[in-house]
């Protein structure tokens, strides 16, 4: 695939000193690039590259858009003038669309949570200090820096922070572990490491320092709730702390850069950095949250991870923030204490997975004293919600269900807050962008009928076009749709209804884990000859792993499998449940390993032993 060094080259040939063709440098206001430059280059590009670009657009490109338009990880220019022209992407930097204090904004609580309570002009100007304090570490503007911490307010803090100073945030939730993390540092490189000291009896900073000697270009790390001095760590405590002015902006960055990288779900293996710009996540966030309905009285609970999409900007934390409303930061797992902020901060809005959801049912159960009459919209995502889940939630909290089905890529369907409860108990929405091209395909990429089952298309102004690095190109068509990998058909209201996963993965509580990727670390212990990963039923989680096991060398138990993978750096929430042992593993006509027979398997076993039977 072309790249920027044959952009570089091509315009070298064209006259450019090669000292001026930086990334950022944009072709007309930087290279001086006339009428006639423009069309000697799109010839050029045409006939030696195989590739036809449209750079007659009123906005300007940088020599990495254009080299991300040419190899498919760029939008095609014309594209993105008609988002531009429709008003879809707009001329707004991340910051100042979240940190917008005009008018009674600046003096209204904007963010509570750790002890703190922030207002909007005391949040934006803890930001400038932060900002300026990496600047003077070391933090370059283009830089990427990894944030791995939990809901609190320094992550809020420092995540705007770097944006302000044009260095790019890479989210990672904290429950990863080397084996997903060391392909992100591998593709990002980042100069620095955000960690927590411990998070869940996890030490952080001990993992942080193994990742940064095996990644020197990670110079450094910032880290919250206390810091050693001695071994060279940044207080991130202090960072976030500091009210001071910003460096002053240098005028490089645009609406079109990338303000930050969230993770793909890594249904097919290891998590994949998904760059978002500033106008194309802009329009995400202000779509999402004219769907959820946020206004400047909104009080939005985040108790996911901050560093999920979810609970960051579809709409999230940014999408509360950019209305001027509050955000309330909650511990995730702590059902009881999250009832207990709605009560205290009058919550409107909240964002649930389906296991969360079910653990939210169990304590409202038993704290019927708490006054959640201020609860407006639970939003529930992350996994298909049941619909007598569904029922229970609306019943038990006096609210607005709204399903959510999103992904980090962009693509992001709600049930409309109008819509009728046999809709938002049935499906999981459709596309809160105007903008955005939805087709349901069949395996040769057909579109099949409304009402049939096919994979689900998508692309529009909030849908990337490419992951970093231009990974997993088969993840999108040559005409620019990305392949979501689900099941899906069109119910008659147009909401989608998700049926499952092209591809094998086990859905555990919102998490996504693919089981080919199991399998395969599963079968380096010695001990395993085969084995095959299939979802086990769970009461709260709806799915959980079970691993079917041909023994190899002795029998390894389910805890010696369990830490076996814990110490090759597997996440835990990847981690197998249960342990079938076989003599064999079943196979298909074709000789495929017969995953249809094993999950009935497993249901029938766990049937039986709720019935006090022997398995069939």
């Amino acid at each position: 695939m072309p790249g920027i060094d044959d952009v570089r080259r091509i315009l070298s040939e064209l006259g450019i000193a090669q000292e001026l063709l930086r990334e950022d440098a944009l072709l007309r206001a930087h290279l001086g690039l006339d009428s006639v430059d423009i069309t000697q280059l799109e010839i050029e590009l045409s006939e030696r590259l195989g590739t036809r670009v449209d750079l007659w657009s009123e906005h300007d490109c940088t020599l990495r858009q254009l080299a991300d338009a040419l190899d498919g990880r760029g939008p095609d220019p014309q594209a993105s003038a008609d988002y531009r022209s429709r008003g879809w992407w707009r001329p707004d930097l991340l910051d100042g669309l979240v940190l917008d204090t005009r008018g009674r904004r600046g003096c209204r609580e904007a963010l509570v949570g750790g002890g703190r309570v922030l207002t909007g002009a005391e949040l934006d100007a803890a930001v400038s200090g932060c900002a300026a304090r990496l600047a003077r570490c070391g933090t370059q503007p283009g830089e990427n820096v990894l944030v791995q911490l939990p809901n609190q307010p320094q992550f809020v803090v420092l995540v705007l922070a770097l944006i302000r100073l044009g260095a790019r945030p890479v989210l990672a939730p904290p429950t990863l572990r080397e084996h997903e993390l060391v392909p992100v540092l591998s593709s990002v490189r980042p100069g620095a490491m955000a960690v927590p000291v411990r998070q869940a009896r996890f030490d952080h900073v001990r993992f942080a320092e193994r990742l940064r000697e095996r990644h020197p270009f990670v110079r450094n790390l910032l880290v919250s709730g206390g810091v050693d001095p001695v071994r060279g760590h940044l207080d991130l405590d202090e960072f976030t702390a500091a009210e001071e002015t910003a460096p002053a902006a240098d005028g490089r960055r645009d609406p079109s850069d990338i303000a930050l990288f969230l993770l793909s779900s890594g249904t097919t293996g290891a998590p994949k950095p998904i760059p978002r710009t500033h106008e194309a996540f802009g329009h995400v966030i202000r779509a999402s949250a004219a769907a959820s309905a946020l206004t400047p009285d909104s009080v939005y609970l985040a108790v996911l991870p901050v560093t999920h999409s979810f609970a960051f900007g579809h709409p999230g934390i940014l999408g509360a923030l950019a209305h001027g409303g509050k955000v309330v930061l909650g511990a995730p797992g702590d059902p009881v204490g999250a009832m207990a902020l709605i009560e205290r901060e009058r919550v409107t809005h909240c964002a649930l997975t389906p296991a969360v959801a079910r653990q939210w049912l169990t304590a409202r159960a038993a704290s019927h004293g708490s006054d959640l009459s201020s609860l407006e919209v639970l939003q529930v995502g992350g996994a298909r919600l049941e619909e007598e889940t569904a029922r229970q939630l609306g019943d038990a909290f006096g609210c607005r269900i709204q399903q959510v089905y999103g992904m980090s890529e962009g693509l992001l369907n709600f049930t409309r807050l109008g819509d009728p409860p046999e809709v938002v108990f049935t499906t999981q929405g459709r596309s809160v962008s105007p903008g955005d091209e939805t087709l349901v395909v069949d395996g040769r990429d057909r579109p099949v009928a409304d009402g049939e089952t096919g994979e689900l298309l998508a692309r529009g102004p909030g849908v990337i076009t490419g992951y970093h690095g231009d990974t997993d190109t088969a993840s999108f068509t040559s005409d620019g749709f990305y392949r979501t990998g689900d099941l899906v058909h069109r119910h008659p209201s147009g909401n989608f209804v998700v049926i499952g996963r092209v591809k094998d993965v086990i859905n555990r509580g919102g998490e996504k884990i693919p089981a080919g990727e199991l399998e395969a670390l599963v079968q380096r212990h010695p001990g395993v000859r085969a084995a095959a990963a299939v979802p086990m039923p769970h009461r709260v989680l709806g799915e959980t792993v079970c691993l079917y096991v041909v023994d190899g060398e002795g029998s390894p138990t389910l805890r010696e499998i369990r830490r076996f993978l814990e110490d090759g750096g597997l996440a835990p929430f990847k981690l197998p449940e249960r342990i079938v042992r076989v003599p064999a593993l079943p196979l298909t006509g074709v000789g495929k390993i017969d995953k249809k027979w094993l999950r009935e398997d497993i249901a029938n076993r766990m049937e039986a032993e709720h019935d006090g039977r022997r398995p069939r």
